[in-house]
């Protein structure tokens, strides 16, 4: 497996106290990497020095399995970055911004300009390009931000919290352009967003306090959910009967009951299904309706974190 970036026992230490513990990150080229963790966990440090924007403490970084060396600029001509907060020249127009940020790179205009234009038009941006950035939404300017982290064609692009002061429709502008990035660029962005990391992600890391608690794919992740959810819809009459029914089954581990429904917390989902099947039969209850509820990542994440 080749590795757009990885680091062996990163440490980044404030005074005496460590933000990045001991991290090992292994990152494969071209995936879509979600770097999941609360508020001071230590996501925004890490991609700075991922970025060579903070040199480490200690611990090592490579680049496309260069050494990523503080202060050196060979490695960075191979990524992207948007910081969690932006900055733009307002008074600039969206395509000037852009051949300024391109002409930092020393990219020839014959270039600069048809690769502006097509990245204006990857974030849907073509029809301001002439606008000035200050009359722009704060959506506009991450899609803007985006653009200008790919305007140097890196092979990484780091991505901190890219979409958490947007609005459900930013959200989602923002999170289809990474999207569509994937197997072009190895996308590394950090976020709180579950619910958009679980749309876009191959591999997820959950760090707290700068360690890491978690690292794998989506699917493993939720694989390794050790309980299930049963919801069950009828009439008040028949859920309580059913309660009654099964509340001393083993597989149980909890009942929250409503009026006409009922919530089954189960560790084994098979026997569960085929108990439940046999009661509802043998005693000709009427149901509504059953679903089963998959874990997610944010059940999975609050668990994680919580025990750690």
């Amino acid at each position: 497996m080749i590795l757009a970036v990885k680091t062996y026992d990163l440490v980044k230490d404030f005074n005496g106290i460590k933000a990045v513990d001991q991290l090992n990150l292994r990152v494969p080229e071209g995936a879509i990497y979600g770097f999941l963790g609360p508020n001071g966990s230590g996501k925004t440090t890490t991609l700075k020095m991922l970025t060579g924007m903070t040199q480490p403490t200690s611990g090592t970084i490579e680049i496309l399995g260069e050494p990523l060396l503080f202060g050196k600029q060979k490695i960075q001509d191979n990524i992207g970055f948007l910081p969690d907060v932006p900055g733009f020249y307002d008074w600039m127009t969206a395509y000037s911004f852009l051949i300024f940020c391109g002409e930092l790179f020393h990219i020839p205009t014959s270039i600069l300009k048809g690769r502006v234009t097509s990245l204006l038009k990857t974030v849907g941006l073509a029809k301001s390009s002439k606008k000035k950035i200050g009359t722009f939404s704060r959506g506009m300017k991450q899609r803007l931000g985006i653009a200008q982290a790919l305007i140097n064609e890196p092979k990484v692009i780091f991505l901190d919290e890219p979409v958490s002061a947007l609005d459900p429709q930013g959200r989602k502008e923002v999170i289809d352009i990474i999207q569509s990035l994937k197997g072009k660029v190895t996308v590394f962005f950090s976020t709180h967003i579950l619910s958009d990391v679980e749309r876009v992600c191959d591999r997820v890391v959950i760090i707290n306090e700068g360690v890491i608690l978690l690292e794998d794919t989506i699917e493993n992740i939720k694989a390794m959910s050790d309980t299930h959810e049963i919801e069950i819809e009828s009439d008040g009459v028949s859920i309580k009967l059913l309660n009654e029914l099964i509340k001393e089954e083993k597989y149980l581990i909890s009942i929250e009951l409503n009026h006409q429904a009922m919530t089954l917390n189960v560790d084994d989902l098979d026997v569960a299904r085929l108990n439940l099947n046999k009661v509802i039969h043998e005693n000709k209850i009427m149901i509504k309706k059953i679903m089963i509820k998959e874990p997610t990542l944010e059940d999975i994440y609050m668990k994680v974190v919580k025990q750690a």
